[in-house]
């Protein structure tokens, strides 16, 4: 049972890696348009205010054309760098892959507890059974000292309350 526990939490802590993993990416490549289109835009403001200041003659229903173009291009760079409202800002963005990011590690710190787990439970169980053919009391204890290790590392892949030093 605790073998089939251990391998369920393997399992999921690798889905889990690669889920997170796939939606960091995605967040950044959004945030990557995002940037490229505060950009573009803010690249429109900077002409536009450039035409205004060196046009100092224009007619003043262009002038007022261009300024609102300029205020719109501004007010978008602003919203493209944080928009509360629909989560889609860069600033958001990058709290979300960031956290996207942080349950990838986690899962990537939990995979290796499942994995070893798995194998000294596996283990666990057939010197327990050999134990019983050769009737051997020492393989037996053997088992169960590593069924019990097997059930820390299971408990620390939910947990994680202390890292493995290899995996």
């Amino acid at each position: 049972m605790l073998l089939a526990i251990s391998g369920l939490g393997g399992a999921n802590a690798t889905k889990d890696t690669i889920n997170s993993n796939i939606q960091a990416s995605d967040t950044w490549a959004f945030y990557q348009a995002k940037n490229i289109r505060q950009t573009s835009n803010q690249l429109a403001a900077d002409q536009l205010e450039l035409t205004l200041a060196s046009q100092p003659n224009l007619p003043p229903d262009v002038r007022a054309d261009l300024q609102r173009r300029l205020d719109g291009y501004k007010a978008t760079v602003a919203r493209y760098e944080s928009d509360p409202a629909t989560g889609e800002g860069k600033k958001e963005l990058t709290d979300k892959a960031q956290a996207f990011e942080a349950r990838r590690e986690r899962a990537q710190r939990q995979d290796p507890n499942f994995d070893f787990s798995q194998a000294l439970f596996q283990i666990a169980i057939v010197l327990g059974s050999v134990s019983i053919v050769a009737a051997a009391r020492h393989l037996l204890l053997l088992g169960i000292a590593l069924g019990g290790v097997a059930i820390v590392l299971l408990l620390n892949g939910f947990l994680l309350c202390f890292d493995l030093p290899i995996g």
